[in-house]
C-alpha cells in the first residue's frame, strides 16, 4: 500500500505506531490499572495543604487528560507539545510571543482562517503582516527586516497545495537572530512530515484534521524543542485560557491510535483519485503533491514520507459547472474541513477562502473553477465512480464566461501570473 516505504520518499518514522498507542498511556499511572486512560473532568484538584499540590491545581493550568494527549503528541513530533481549543487558538498563542510593531511574514497561500486572522485581527492590533511566496527562499530573504520576528509557513498550502522547502526556509530565517519559523503541519500530520526535524522552531497542527481524524473534535496543538520557548508558550496557554476540554483530549488521544493506519489509506486513495482526475476529460488540471507533475514533487519526496488525501483540481467550464459537480456528489459530502475518515468536497472561493480578498484569490489561483477534495477511507472504486458521475453531470450546465474576468485573464481557470516575482502584500493599513 502507498505510504509505507514509498520509493523516493523519506522512510517511515521509526516506532510511530508504538509511540502513538503507548506513549503517555501507562496504566500504572492510576490505581485502577485501566488500559484506556480515564477522562478527568474535574475543574479543580484537592491540595495536601495550602500551596502543596500533586501537580494539578486548576484545569486551565493543567489537566490529566490534556497532559496525556500532550505527551503522546510530543513523542510523535519529537518535541514537547501543548494543546489548545482550536488551531486558531494555537496561532493566537504563538502571536502573543510578539510585541507591538513586530512584523510577521506569512506564506501567501494559507488556510482562510489564518489569512483572516492576520489580515483582519493581527494587523489591526499593531502587528505588520506581509504575505510572501515562500516557495522561493530568495523572496523570503528579501522580505525579512530587523522588525521581522515570525515567519509563518503552511506546507502543503491550502487550497493550492504548494509545497515549501522547510529546510531551505529555516536556513534563511536562522541567519537572522530573533526570528522564529513556525510551520502549519495540518495537511500532513506527524506521520508524513516533521517540521522540527527540518529546522522549524514551532510546529502547529489543527488536530481537528488528520490527528483526530473523525470530524468530531475541535483542537490545535503546538510542538517545540526549545525549553525556553516551551515555557513561554506554556505560560500563555494558562494566561490566555484557550484550552481544550478533557473529553476532546480523550477523543483526540483515541484518534491518534489509528493515525498511522488512516494516513496510509488516505495516501493510497488520494493518489488513486488524483490519477483518475488527471486523465478525466472534464478536468483542466489536478494539484496533488503525490503526482510526478506537481511542481514541488522533488521537495515533497525530500521532506515527506508520504502524502495525505487533500488535493485540488480545476474543472473545465465555469462556476456553474463547478457547482453542478458539487451538487451531484453522493459519496463525497459538500462540507468544509478535511482530514476525517469521510470524503469531503468544497468550493474554496465561496466557502473556506471567501474571506480572502477577491484579487488575492485570483492571484493565488483560487478561481471559481477550483475545487478542493479531502479524500477519505471509503472503497477506492466507489470514490472514483462518484467523481466520474458528478463530473459528467456537471457538463449539462452550459458554459458562460466568469463575470469578473476577461477570457485571456481567466486562463481557463488557471491562476494569473505575478508581474513581480517576489511580490509582497501588506495588511498593515
Amino acid at each position: 500500500m502507498a505510504g509505507k516505504g514509498t520509493p523516493g520518499f523519506l522512510p517511515p518514522f521509526k516506532h510511530f505506531a508504538t509511540s502513538a498507542i503507548h506513549s503517555g498511556q501507562e496504566p500504572e499511572q492510576w490505581r485502577s490499572g485501566a488500559v484506556v486512560p480515564p477522562i478527568s473532568v474535574s475543574t479543580t484538584f484537592k491540595q495536601r495543604a495550602p500551596g502543596e499540590h500533586t501537580h494539578y491545581v486548576y484545569t486551565r493550568f493543567g489537566n490529566p487528560s490534556r497532559h496525556i494527549l500532550e505527551e503522546v503528541v510530543g513523542t510523535l513530533d519529537g518535541a514537547q507539545s501543548l494543546a489548545y481549543s482550536s488551531g486558531l487558538a494555537a496561532l493566537l498563542n504563538i502571536c502573543h510571543l510578539l510585541k507591538t510593531g513586530d512584523t510577521v511574514i506569512c506564506m501567501d497561500d494559507v488556510y482562510g482562517g489564518t489569512n483572516r486572522y492576520f489580515q483582519k485581527v493581527a494587523s489591526e492590533n499593531n502587528l505588520k503582516v506581509v504575505f510572501v511566496d515562500c516557495t522561493k527562499p530568495k523572496c523570503l530573504e528579501a522580505a525579512i527586516t530587523p522588525k521581522t520576528k515570525l515567519v509563518w509557513l503552511e506546507t502543503p498550502t491550502n487550497p493550492t497545495l504548494k509545497v515549501i522547502d522547510i529546510q531551505a526556509c529555516a536556513d534563511v530565517v536562522h541567519r537572522h537572530p530573533g526570528v522564529l519559523l513556525a510551520v502549519d503541519n495540518s495537511l500532513m500530520s506527524p506521520y508524513f512530515q516533521r517540521p522540527l526535524s527540518l529546522g522549524a522552531d514551532i510546529c502547529m497542527s489543527s488536530a481537528t484534521k488528520y490527528m483526530n481524524g473523525h470530524s468530531d473534535v475541535l483542537m490545535g496543538v503546538i510542538s517545540v524543542n526549545d525549553e525556553d520557548l516551551y515555557n513561554q508558550l506554556k505560560f500563555l496557554q494558562s494566561a490566555l485560557g484557550a484550552v481544550p476540554s478533557p473529553f476532546d483530549c480523550y477523543m483526540c488521544n483515541r484518534g491518534l491510535k489509528t493515525l498511522h493506519i488512516r494516513m496510509k489509506l488516505h495516501f493510497h486513495n488520494g493518489l488513486a483519485v488524483a490519477k483518475f482526475l488527471k486523465s478525466h476529460r472534464r478536468v483542466e488540471k489536478v494539484i496533488y503533491p503525490g503526482l510526478h507533475c506537481h511542481p514541488q514533487y522533488e521537495v515533497t519526496k525530500k521532506q515527506n514520507s508520504g502524502v495525505s488525501g487533500v488535493m485540488s483540481f480545476y474543472i473545465k467550464g465555469n462556476i456553474k459547472n463547478a457547482l453542478a459537480f458539487l451538487n451531484n456528489l453522493k459519496v463525497f459530502a459538500l462540507a468544509e474541513s478535511l482530514g476525517g475518515y469521510e470524503s469531503l468536497a468544497e468550493h474554496p472561493a465561496t466557502m473556506t477562502h471567501k474571506s480572502v480578498p477577491e484579487d488575492v484569490r485570483e492571484d493565488l489561483g483560487i478561481t471559481e473553477t477550483l475545487i478542493r477534495l479531502s479524500v477519505g477511507l471509503e472503497d477506492e472504486e466507489d470514490l472514483l465512480a462518484d467523481l466520474d458521475q458528478a463530473l459528467e453531470a456537471a457538463v449539462t450546465h452550459p458554459f458562460s464566461p466568469l463575470h469578473h474576468r476577461s477570457s485571456s485573464d481567466m486562463r481557463r481557470g488557471q491562476p494569473s501570473q505575478h508581474i513581480n516575482d517576489c511580490e509582497v502584500r501588506n495588511w498593515d493599513s
